[in-house]
């Protein structure tokens, strides 16, 4: 039913958990959320959803030391349909979607003034794309911003993380029924910046949610997308891609809660890595619980080591309180770059830089596709080699 794989250069990896419906067994997945900073202690990294991050670079956003001091410039591009407003904490849209799951989190919606909520009328169907670019200007920022698709709209959303800021936030996607919301969150910081966020999902009956993270740049970026189906019949569909080089800490930590029966889930993310002291982590937390029977969900983490001195830590976890699903597995698997790979495409005339760029896109590939935004796809795509260039000079 799983599969999990480890192989050195740092390389970590965890299988499937079976647990019966009956049983006492205490899982690590449903620590209890809430919107009180108080509730969670100030982490000292032996917790386990702290153990592998660097709290010293995380600039005081987990002990409460960092005061908000410094701004982001947000700009909204959307089409004519969507409504864009800026309102107080005492929303009634704000926190539908879930609390927040760790002291980060929690100190990030207890510190934030205004939060911005973009809405897409039910029924709409945008033919272009909702940009959210949000520029760091310094300092330490806090933020919350909620996206709400109505019953029956389809949407397309951008957000592009540029500059430098020490930044924790909280953004939430409530998707209606049978809505379909596709979501591109694009982490290309400047090399100082700290980013933590966490992604809450709420997804309707026969709703369709699909994300794709993309990681470049940043000291530290922590990501934690949470999904959960409000009714049956939701899909979700999480990707990603991060490339991490020289002394980056990059951490994308999953969790999709099966509430509901009949969904569906499919997790993939790739990262590639380079570089001295280079740290990619990948958490992928999957949960079926006794109502969700029907079930369907796989998730795939895939990594590949391009120098020494890299370390992945890749930990897939599965829980299951049913016995009637469709299916359910993970699967993790690093690997150092394969110089046969490099060799084969040489031996065709070749150059070994143009060779070496062929395999790291190929093995990107899929997962640039899965944008559907032609500008990102371009831009990523450049941003990629850029990278395989600076390793290669």
């Amino acid at each position: 039913m799983a599969e999990a794989q480890s192989i050195p250069a740092g390389a970590t990896s965890g299988g499937a958990i079976a647990v019966a419906a009956d049983s006492t067994v205490a899982t690590r997945m449903s620590a209890p959320p809430s919107f009180d900073v108080a509730d969670f202690p100030v982490p000292h990294g032996r917790e386990e959803e702290w153990r592998f991050t660097p709290l010293d670079r995380l600039r005081g956003l987990h002990d409460g030391t960092a005061t908000a001091d410094g701004s982001v410039k947000v700009v909204v591009d959307a089409p004519d349909a969507v409504t864009v407003e800026t309102v107080g904490r005492d929303d009634p849209r704000i926190g539908k979607a879930g609390k927040p799951v760790d002291r980060v989190a929690a100190q990030a919606f207890s510190a934030f003034e205004k939060a911005t909520v973009v809405s897409v009328p039910a029924e709409a169907v945008l033919t272009e794309p909702v940009r959210v670019s949000l520029h760091g200007e310094g300092g330490v920022t806090y933020g919350h911003t909620v996206f709400s698709v109505g019953a029956f709209a389809e949407a397309v959303l951008v957000l592009d993380h540029t500059g430098d800021t020490v930044r924790s936030a909280n953004v939430e996607f409530q998707v209606g029924d049978g809505a379909k919301l596709t979501v591109v969150s694009v982490q290309d910081w400047d090399g100082t910046a700290v980013h933590c966020s966490q992604h809450n999902v709420l997804i309707g009956r026969d709703a369709s949610f699909k994300s794709v993270v993309v990681t470049f740049g940043g000291d530290l970026v922590r990501i934690h997308p949470r999904v959960t189906y409000a009714a049956p019949g939701g899909e979700a569909e999480l990707y990603g891609l991060y490339f991490t080089h020289n002394g980056q800490h990059q951490e994308h930590r999953l969790f999709v809660d099966h509430t509901a029966p009949n969904c569906r889930s499919d997790v993939a993310y790739k990262g590639a890595l380079q570089g001295t002291d280079a740290h990619a982590v990948w958490i992928g937390d999957v949960l079926i619980r006794a109502a969700a029977t029907g079930t369907d969900t796989y998730e795939l983490n895939r990594n590949l080591v391009l120098t020494d001195g890299a370390r992945v830590d890749s930990v897939p976890n599965l829980e299951i309180e049913t016995g009637e699903i469709v299916g359910a597995g993970p699967a993790s698997a690093t690997g150092r770059f394969e110089d046969e790979q490099l060799f084969s495409l040489m031996a065709r005339g070749i150059p070994a830089e143009e060779a070496r760029r062929l395999v790291v896109r190929g093995f990107f590939a899929e997962l640039v596709q899965q944008i559907g935004v032609p500008d990102v796809e371009e831009r990523l795509i450049a941003k990629l080699e850029a990278e395989l260039k600076a390793s290669i000079a």
